[in-house]
């Protein structure tokens, strides 16, 4: 059976986020707000579920979400995928839903206000491209869930 699609939920668990998201507050008005999820390569793509969990329950809207992920796809994705890619890249330009992309498609993605990224394995270069572009890529908020002693090792001074 395919992953089902995200829908907002009750905002009943909105308190619950942050509890375990330190906020890096941002140097500019321009930039997101970035926050770090520590998460094992293994537990990557379940600590991006529970910050896309948290951010519907909060009210987000699911078509303001992308995740992007390092290692393997995401299951919604790879799922969506089977049905070609056309069909697979209306689903994001319809902006309805979260979507989920691999790293190396995120120069096909567009802007949302929030990008969620599992560094849940891949090349170290992988990571090391994909977290600046994510960045770019977020209007409001970049959550990076993975190892963090490998995320600043690959950004050199940290997030």
């Amino acid at each position: 059976m395919p992953p089902a699609q995200r829908t907002p939920r009750e905002p009943a668990a909105a308190a619950k986020q942050g509890t375990n998201a330190p906020a890096v507050p941002s140097t500019s008005a321009s930039r997101p707000q970035i926050q770090l999820l520590p998460a094992s390569v293994e537990g990557a793509l379940d600590a991006a579920e529970e910050a896309v969990d948290l951010l519907l329950d909060s009210g987000r809207a699911p078509g303001d979400v992308l995740v992007i992920t390092t290692g393997d796809p995401h299951p919604w994705a790879a799922h969506e995928l089977s049905f070609g890619e056309d069909a697979y890249w209306a689903q994001h330009d319809s902006g309805d839903d979260v979507f989920y992309a691999d790293a190396t498609a995120l120069d096909r993605a567009a802007s949302r206000p929030v990008v969620v990224v599992a560094v849940n394995g891949g090349p170290d270069e992988t990571a090391a491209t994909t977290l600046p572009l994510a960045l770019g890529r977020a209007g409001a908020l970049l959550i990076v869930c993975g190892n963090t002693e490998r995320i600043n090792s690959l950004l050199g001074a940290g997030v």
